[in-house]
């Protein structure tokens, strides 16, 4: 006996009526399946504005030395190293997705007000006895003061009718493994002290001609990275460096690469194909000298820089600077000076420091005339952008995640190269206040 369409309708009817009904009030539901990943996004945000609303408490140390200091720059290298092992605690999962815990850096600042030079660095307030053990440890003599975020000593609205600005982040030209130049390549064997080299007194030279009326702050956020994959740092993870680097190393060596395996899909086809018949073992000739011994002196030269790069701790970092001051006595080419700091550390067979051109404070006119009537306003808005992530100490694009080579990757010695605190001899500059007298034990006092 036949069934007809009319008795199968009549038997489906209750269900497709109740999935009518189920579609109607919670179809929003099928969009997880295409929005979970943003929904995460904005879950994970959300947690850690909380944290760092409630538990994270910046405090901003200055550091003064006394004029007297002749520590090699490999100090800072030391004290570098240090604050790595100090801060370097990432969360584990719950206190990632449910806490908003997050992996904590340190921003080394070098700040100009008027000519007046400072060394800030600023971090969770957690960590400050650590901090400072690490730099009295290699500067005994310093002097370190808490001091008050000196972003608030100016108006927060800026840019305005009384003040400009100019800024942008900058970035590396290469791949994160190549090292960019570091003081190990500045120094030589000068025992002379008026001999020494040191990239940093380029820019305190500039610096110390900074007018009243002026600031220039450079920061330098570096936030330490460990083998293991850590769920509350996104930006990447020293396992991840290290087999980047490898595999450059692998291209540079000349060495053979393991072939990928092919897909399943593809080897099945191979084998019913008719006529196929399975392919013998390849013939390699082996060579009597290894491509290790083929390499050319800059070559070997590159090899070992890696090498020296990945053997060391390492942070993500993001480096951005701005020059300010009011309209009346601002100075723009005076902004020049941070360029020829950061091509000190340029080479160009490894890696070199180079502005972002997406955060740049100007707008290049467009061919598309009408986008050039709003050019001013959207000048506006990216300065606006800049002074106040620079205030928030947070990455160009956050809360987006990483971007090509947005957040990149330096090690202790390059860290060391881009801030340190140069010795009188080097750097003889007259806006560096430094402490008049260095401390010493007190003194002996008779027992009798």
């Amino acid at each position: 006996m036949a069934i007809g369409i009319n008795e199968i309708l009549k038997f489906l009817w209750p269900f497709l009526t109740w999935l009518g009904r189920f579609v109607a009030n919670w179809w929003w539901l099928f969009l997880t399946l295409f929005l979970w990943k943003k929904a995460l996004s904005f879950w994970l945000w959300w947690r850690q504005e909380r944290w760092l609303n409630n538990v994270y408490s910046p405090i901003l140390l200055e550091i003064k030395l006394p004029p007297d200091i002749k520590k090699p720059i490999e100090a800072m290298e030391n004290v570098m190293a240090a604050i790595h092992g100090v801060i370097y605690q990432p969360p584990d999962w719950w206190e990632h997705w449910i806490d908003g815990q997050l992996q904590t850096g340190v921003s080394f600042e070098v700040v100009s007000i008027g000519g007046e030079i400072h060394f800030y660095l600023r971090f969770h307030k957690a960590y400050r006895n650590g901090v400072e053990a690490a730099i009295y440890s290699q500067f005994p003599e310093a002097e370190i003061y808490e001091v008050e975020d000196y972003t608030k000593n100016v108006p927060p609205s800026i840019p305005n009718k009384e003040w400009d600005l100019w800024g942008t982040d900058y970035r590396l030209f290469r791949p994160d493994p190549y090292p960019i130049k570091t003081y190990r390549d500045f120094e030589t064997k000068r025992e002379k002290p008026e001999e020494i080299v040191d990239p940093l007194s380029h820019l305190l030279e500039g610096l110390a001609k900074v007018q009243e009326g002026e600031q220039f702050w450079l920061q330098i956020r570096a936030t330490p990275i460990g083998g293991a994959a850590c769920p509350g740092y996104p930006e990447g993870t020293a396992a991840e460096f290290l087999k980047e680097g490898e595999k450059i190393k692998t291209k540079l060596l000349r060495r053979p690469q393991p072939k990928k395996p092919k897909p399943l899909l593809q080897e099945a086809i191979e084998i019913w194909l008719p006529g196929w018949e399975p392919p013998g073992p390849e013939k390699t000739e082996k060579e009597v000298i290894p491509p290790e011994m083929k390499l050319s002196p800059g070559e070997k030269e590159i090899v070992e820089a890696i090498e020296r790069k990945l053997s060391k701790p390492a942070f993500s970092c993001g480096i951005r600077f701005i020059f300010l001051g009011k309209k009346d006595v601002y100075h723009k080419p005076t902004l020049r000076m941070a360029f020829n700091f950061f091509n000190c550390f340029t080479t160009n067979n490894l890696n070199a420091l180079y502005p972002w051109g997406e955060t740049i404070t100007k707008i290049k006119k467009s061919w598309f005339l009408p986008l050039n009537l709003i050019r001013k306003r959207r000048l506006y808005v990216r300065c606006r952008k800049m002074f106040k992530k620079y205030k928030e100490r947070v990455a160009p694009l956050y809360p987006r995640s990483k971007k090509d080579r947005e957040i990149f990757i330096l090690n202790t010695e390059e860290l060391a190269s881009l801030f340190h605190f140069p010795a009188w001899e080097t750097a003889p500059v007259p806006g560096w206040k430094r402490i008049e007298a260095k401390k010493g034990p007190p003194p002996s006092l008779p027992t009798e």
